[in-house]
């Protein structure tokens, strides 16, 4: 009898051992979404992971955009890291390879990789070896409200060039409409019309010459040009009163308050703005509309040119290995429909856009697969450095303490300082 309870006892611990070094895979993911019903399918898709993989715990973490990025240089280099990260990919990426402080995940995710769309994986690949996976690709455009677009007399779908958004700017004026919000505090969105008018004034070609240092570099004829353009909107005082005192959550918040008549908006505004109205509805969709960037006279980019992100989940230095298989997991067929179909996303996962629920969100998945040229954000594409430069002198530019010429050139100076 003493030795089966010795048996007993001995057993007994083993499993408990066993079950404490089983249950020692604690992932930290941590991301910067702000929309409640998103973040919750989230939570749900990391406890099915948990129940497929005994012994693995996923703990979701949270930062603020702004927090975010200010923050993720020190907080990679620091021993408790967090394993996934949310990245908008370019030369941020690219910095933090360099850093040292990315996995390489190619052995894992190869050929998995080949089930997502090749020009989204390209953007996590730096140097033949990839760090993350893309889990969304986005559009910026101008989101908005019909109900004010009929106030003022503006058709929404006959703005379609620069002068044609100007003069919608004066009617809203006149009709006592605020024509545009922004988040000014946070700068990038300001940079979205600077980059966006490059895109449009000098497209693909424009940018490349740009990075080689040719035609003047970021200080060239395009660059200054886009700044001049940006100056005839600022001239008009489209914003809201106190733009530049705006965080983004706050301005998208107001759009979904209708309290501004558009919003330069990334796609996934669409969702955003009704999880950030003061009601926590926003605008229905009977109620809101998009309207691509419009043209510029003489400008050399298409039409079909769209700016936008590519978004994704990179893996940290030292991780374990289940980090990337949630990656997987959470970038997989079912997971993407999933969020399709609650129109969070265009996703990356081929087949998946099939699930999207809604026509404007169908009509963005359009418009960046019938793009020859989608340019990343230029704060991010550019590095970290550099692309701060550029959210500075654009706010500047909005704010009227800096001139096209001056803008031009202290992005070209940071530009030439980072190469």
């Amino acid at each position: 009898m003493t030795v089966f309870r010795r048996l007993l006892s001995s057993a007994v611990g083993l499993a408990c051992l066993a079950g404490t070094a089983w249950a020692d895979t604690t992932l930290k993911w941590l991301h910067i979404e702000v929309n409640p019903n998103q973040v919750k399918i989230w939570e749900e898709v990391a406890r099915d992971f948990e129940a497929k993989n005994p012994g693995v715990k996923i703990e979701m973490q949270f930062l603020e955009n702004e927090a975010y990025k200010a923050k993720a240089p020190t907080l990679l280099q620091s021993k408790d890291r967090p394993h996934i990260i949310y990245s908008w990919a370019g030369g941020v990426l690219k910095a933090q390879v360099e850093a040292g402080v990315l996995e390489d995940i190619t052995a894992q995710v190869t050929p998995y990789k080949d089930q997502l769309s090749a020009a989204a994986v390209k953007a996590f690949t730096v140097d033949g070896k990839i760090y993350g996976l893309p889990h969304t690709v986005s559009q910026v455009g101008f989101m908005y409200n019909k109900e004010l677009f009929a106030k003022a007399g503006v058709d929404g779908a006959k703005v379609t060039t620069w002068d044609d958004l100007l003069d919608a700017v004066k009617k809203f004026k006149a009709a006592n409409v605020t024509p545009i919000v922004v988040g000014g505090a946070d700068k990038w969105p300001l940079h979205f019309y600077w980059t966006h008018l490059a895109v449009r004034l000098g497209g693909k070609a424009g940018f490349d010459a740009a990075l080689k240092g040719e035609n003047g570099g970021f200080e060239g004829d395009v660059f200054q040009k886009s700044g001049e353009h940006f100056k005839q909107l600022v001239d008009l005082q489209p914003f809201q009163q106190g733009f530049l005192g705006y965080k983004n959550p706050q301005a998208v918040g107001a759009f979904g308050d209708g309290k501004g008549a558009m919003i330069l908006a990334i796609s996934s505004f669409y969702h955003t703005q009704r999880a950030l109205a003061a009601d926590k509805a926003g605008l229905s969709d009977d109620k809101i509309g998009w309207f691509n960037f419009p043209t510029v006279a003489g400008g050399k980019g298409e039409a079909s040119d769209t700016l936008g992100g590519v978004n994704g989940w990179l893996v940290t230095k030292g991780a374990p290995k289940e980090a990337a298989e949630f990656v997987k997991f959470f970038i997989s067929d079912a997971v993407q429909k999933r969020l399709a179909q609650g129109n969070f996303l265009i996703p990356t996962f081929k087949g998946a856009e099939a699930g999207l629920g809604s026509p404007f969100m169908r009509n963005i998945a359009q418009n960046i697969a019938g793009s020859k040229y989608h340019q990343n954000f230029y704060d991010q594409d550019l590095g970290p450095s550099v692309g701060r430069v550029v959210n500075d002198a654009t706010a500047e530019l909005a704010g009227g303490t800096m001139t096209p010429k001056q803008a031009a050139k202290a992005i070209q100076d940071a530009f030439k300082q980072g190469n």
